[in-house]
């Protein structure tokens, strides 16, 4: 395989570029990506040395910069994790997610039209579907109604019926992932789990959104990697597939885990006015997946990545704040 990772250097696409390099039977990785604040050459750094392993520094916004990508390197496959992925900013700036999420994408796709790709995969993620009640039982399967709640998802959501009209249109072989909240090391910390360790080792006040009862699905990066991993080489052309495990936690509820796990009080939690429009439940059935897969990220697993997971930041990261 000749894989073109776009958006390879940041948080979740680092870690599916390393699986892959690890893993699979790699002719060439090319990691693509305009290296932005939460982008960073670091993340790939145990990869760099690999014959098979191409850095290029561009933008999925400039078609000239994507031109010469397919030009030179010709990937059989596209797998786009190129986006702005902060909520916060997309209220703040929604411009800048309309013209990276919906305008790169398109961009992408534009380029391959007349190209021999096999497969253009999209990283999408479950807040396109929008939320449920926090006491609701409501999983939302890949056949759910879209409808997103900040600039942030919306954008996301748009990229994803790009994807799908281009491929009726033009015959580009799509397909689309649909994952729920990921952790692990190497994410920015301007997310909740990295800042929350790095507020708590130096003694800082960790400030949560509203009453903190908000509930997110969570996975390890490394597990959302594999089940890429298996779409890219087995999923039905066409088809979206969710990818979650089961693992529904409060923020509230991280945030007493990190610190109990850290051994700090429960006194550095500081609640903040609530987000504009804040989601408050998300939940998928990865029931598709795991049927046609038979891979199944189980929550006993992935609640002991977690703790694993805050353990090892605590050694790693800084204080901050939202």
């Amino acid at each position: 395989m000749r894989i073109a990772v776009t958006g390879g250097a940041g948080f979740i696409g680092s870690a599916f570029a390393r699986h892959m390099m690890k893993c699979c039977d790699v002719e060439k990785l090319i990691v693509f990506d305009a290296l932005t604040y939460a982008s960073r050459i670091e993340n790939l750094a145990s990869i760099r040395d690999d014959g098979r392993f191409i850095f290029i520094e561009g933008d999925i916004r400039n078609r000239a910069d994507v031109d010469n990508m397919l030009r030179k390197h010709k990937p059989d496959i596209i797998v786009n994790f190129a986006a702005e992925s902060h909520v916060d900013s997309s209220i703040s700036n929604p411009s800048l997610f309309i013209d990276t999420n919906v305008r790169g994408t398109g961009v992408l796709l534009d380029a391959i039209i007349d190209s021999d790709i096999s497969r253009f995969h999209q990283v999408s993620t479950d807040e396109v579907y929008g939320d449920t009640a926090i006491d609701s039982h409501e999983r939302f399967s890949e056949s759910s109604p879209l409808s997103p709640s900040s600039p942030y998802s919306a954008s996301k959501a748009a990229a994803d019926l790009l994807c799908l009209a281009y491929r009726r249109t033009y015959g580009i072989p799509v397909t689309i992932s649909r994952c729920t909240n990921n952790f692990g090391l190497g994410q920015h910390v301007e997310k909740l789990i990295p800042m929350a360790v790095s507020n708590a080792m130096a003694e800082r006040h960790i400030p949560i959104y509203g009453t903190g009862l908000n509930i997110r699905e969570w996975i390890a990066a490394d597990d959302h990697s594999r089940a890429i991993e298996w779409i890219i080489r087995s999923g039905r052309e066409g088809e979206i597939y969710n990818i979650g495990t089961g693992l529904e936690l409060s923020n509230i509820k991280i945030v007493r885990m990190i610190l109990h796990l850290l051994g700090k009080s429960d006194d550095l939690i500081a609640y903040a006015p609530d987000r504009k429009g804040h989601d408050r439940r998300y939940a998928l059935d990865s029931g598709k997946f795991e049927r046609e897969s038979g891979i199944s990220f189980t929550k006993v697993d992935t609640e002991r990545k977690l703790e694993e997971t805050i353990i090892a930041l605590s050694c790693k990261t800084s204080p901050t704040s939202l």
